[in-house]
């Protein structure tokens, strides 16, 4: 029997910015029903590829074509009008609207000739969000109100309520705990087994072999491979085509023996109504301590809690013995706490400033005399910091927004760093980061806690901080369930008790 003609096929696609080829002849083919999966390093195409499937950029060469006929998209209702839909990883919701009107936006659901707001709306959203598994999101809650999680679902959503063929997901899983990972993979299943194709981007390789069919790697705007099987093609082979050497998957070396020296950090009875219950911690100085657990488990919420975003309900935070003022993030910093945010884009970066007002932007007075900014010295102490953690490229005066995530990540250590945090909390410091610049972090975060940071790391993924930790902690519905050395545990033992754990003698 003769295979079906491919549903996508993009052949020779060329896209060039100002100083910049992006995409230098990519061929992908997509099959209806199948799960396809594009990977690649930050700035290897991937997201030029896709917006250019979605209209929202024009090739300068290439012929894209569409069951079996030419076609040219123009815009991205000319996309979504085919049936492409796209799910990117910054996701185009409007807070001030409800779930309804975002799931709706732009093609409001009708009745002879005219606009039907509300019931009707709330009603198929509702219906929509029941098939994604998640009947409990109320379709008339703002979703400026909903978690990174919810919200994701809400952008899927959005995507069903068209007519859809191609479904393309740009790291989907990113914000997302292991039962809504299981859930978004239900979502994919039944999808291509109504015959709707996926384009699935994701830097979670485990990912790829779980859920794809076939791969397409891009490398440097150009596909290096295309249609490998997901499942059989070794995953050094995956790595090498994407960075174009071997990478091995190894964490730095912890440290014999734990730190011994008196804690920098000392946390107690700390808690926050509805977030998580009362915990304690000592943080030592060249010791990296994870928090493990799902999403909603209360990780994020502690971090930013220490911190000083969150005003406690209960408890206490000091450094090196001195008392901090709950709910001041100010008074954190002056005693030298730093925050990686999860969402470094929305929340640690001035996307359209320098590298070097971006790393100096927490240490300004050091660089401040008589109302005149010395900007010769700023520019100096930032690349000195950028340098230490081999930033790239070496350009201060480059808008940050023009780096790399893994690089964007560096940018943000290197303000601590400038500013001489003696504790960094970490929240997901590798989300969005590929594979080889990950690698990178986590030497980074290694070399830092071995000159005497102190350093608290929450991640997603449990491989992450068992590897990178020197102990752990597992929190289940905001409470500390184990800890333990992270040499003592397992990636399945951390992942039952965050499921069934029980509370910590």
């Amino acid at each position: 029997m003769a295979q079906e003609p491919p549903l996508l096929t993009m052949s020779g696609i060329t896209k060039s910015f100002p100083g910049v080829r992006a995409l230098d002849g990519v061929d992908l083919q997509v099959q209806a029903g199948e799960v396809h999966c594009l990977l690649g390093q930050n700035g290897a195409g991937k997201s030029t590829l896709i917006k250019v499937l979605a209209g929202a950029h024009q090739p300068d060469d290439g012929e894209i074509t569409w069951r079996g006929e030419r076609i040219t998209l123009r815009s991205p209702i000319a996309a979504m009008r085919l049936g492409i839909a796209t799910i990117y990883q910054e996701l185009d919701l409007v807070e001030g609207l409800s779930v309804a009107e975002n799931v709706h936006l732009g093609h409001e659901p009708t009745a002879a000739g005219f606009v039907v707001r509300g019931r009707a709306a709330k009603a198929s959203t509702a219906a929509l969000l029941k098939r994604l598994g998640h009947p409990e999101i109320d379709p008339g809650r703002l979703v400026g109100e909903l978690s990174a999680a919810h919200q994701q679902i809400v952008s899927m959503a959005r995507a069903l309520s068209h007519e859809v063929r191609l479904i393309v997901m740009d790291e989907p899983s990113a914000a997302l705990d292991p039962d809504e990972v299981d859930n978004l993979f239900r979502i994919v299943a039944d999808l291509t087994a109504d015959g709707v194709a996926v384009v699935y981007i994701s830097h979670r390789l485990e990912e790829i072999r779980r859920i794809g069919d076939r791969v397409t790697v891009l490398k440097d705007g150009r596909a290096v491979a295309g249609g490998l099987p997901a499942e059989s093609t070794p995953t050094k082979d995956v790595v090498a085509l994407m960075t174009g050497r071997n990478v091995e998957y190894v964490f730095p070396d912890r440290p014999a023996e734990p730190p011994t020296a008196q804690p920098v950090l000392t946390v107690r009875g700390l808690s926050r109504n509805g977030e998580f219950e009362p915990l304690d911690l000592d943080l030592r100085p060249g010791e990296i301590v994870g928090l493990a657990g799902l999403v909603g488990s209360g990780r994020s919420e502690i971090l930013e809690t220490i911190y000083g975003a969150r005003k406690p309900s209960t408890g206490q935070v000091a450094v090196e013995g001195e008392n901090l003022r709950p709910g001041s993030v100010r008074a954190a910093i002056r005693a030298g706490l730093g925050l990686a945010p999860e969402e470094r884009k929305a929340q640690a970066l001035l996307m359209l400033e320098s590298v070097t007002r971006n790393v100096s932007v927490s240490s300004m007075s050091r660089f401040s005399h008589g109302g005149w900014l010395d900007r010769g010295a700023e520019r100096a102490a930032a690349q000195a910091a950028t340098r230490e953690l081999s930033l790239r490229p070496d350009q201060p005066t480059a808008p940050v927004r023009t780096l790399s995530g893994g690089n964007q990540q560096k940018a943000v250590l290197a303000r601590w760093l400038l500013r001489g945090c003696r504790v960094l909390l970490l929240d997901e410091p590798t989300r969005g980061v590929d594979v080889g610049a990950r690698a990178e972090l986590y030497a980074v975060i290694r070399r830092l806690a071995d000159e005497g940071l102190a350093v608290l790391l929450v991640s997603s993924e449990v491989p992450e901080v068992l590897g990178l930790a020197d102990r752990v902690l597992v929190l289940r519905e905001g409470r500390v369930v184990h800890t333990a050395p992270a040499r003592e545990l397992d990636e399945h033992r951390v992942l039952d008790l965050v499921l069934e754990g029980s509370p910590a003698a």
